[in-house]
């Protein structure tokens, strides 16, 4: 692993649906395929959210990352492996305020189900995480009515999460007002 310069491949997309490349890993053996393939090109971390393989959409909670964990690890490459903890974090707005809020397309969750599937890998002790994502602040991401919602108090309780666990945070900072959190 190069230690001048860190590549992180965010190898499973953004938040959104599958809509913008049908390219994008899914199964377990697909993620886990790219991951290695991205670190024997040169990755020093592979990015990985957590999506459904039926539905093709992001998710959080149940899903099929001990098997790519495993594959990842099995391969012997030398990669950080950096799981999400963002998912659930959306409420969307209705239009009439609070009369139509929580509006369709809120998956706003608790700070520990963001993290249940790194809890859970910890508890399982053989896949953890070597690094999970805090993603601080609350902002806008893209247009319309929906927010992402990330408290100073949800940071610190997912800080403490982590603490716990043994696996270190990587702060994500989408604006410096993040910063003051």
């Amino acid at each position: 692993m190069n230690s001048n310069v860190f590549i992180t491949c965010a190898i499973t997309g953004d938040d959104t649906k599958l809509t913008k490349s049908p390219h994008c890993p899914v199964t377990p053996e697909q993620i886990a395929q790219s991951a290695v393939r991205c670190a024997r090109a040169g990755a020093a971390v592979v990015h990985i959210h957590v999506r459904g393989p039926r539905k093709r959409d992001l998710q959080y909670g149940d899903a099929p990352l001990p098997r790519s964990r495993q594959r990842i690890r099995e391969s012997k490459v030398d990669v950080i492996v950096n799981l999400t903890c963002g998912m659930g974090g959306y409420i969307c707005i209705g239009d009439k305020g609070l009369a139509n809020t929580p509006a369709p397309g809120t998956d706003f969750v608790s700070q520990e189900e963001r993290m249940r599937h790194v809890i859970d890998l910890c508890q399982e002790g053989l896949y953890k995480p070597d690094i999970a994502t805090l993603d601080c602040g609350t902002l806008n991401f893209g247009d319309g009515n929906r927010a992402y919602i990330s408290t100073p108090d949800y940071l610190r309780k997912g800080a403490g999460i982590l603490r716990d666990l043994g696996v270190k945070p990587e702060l994500e900072v989408f604006d410096t007002g993040n910063l003051c959190s």
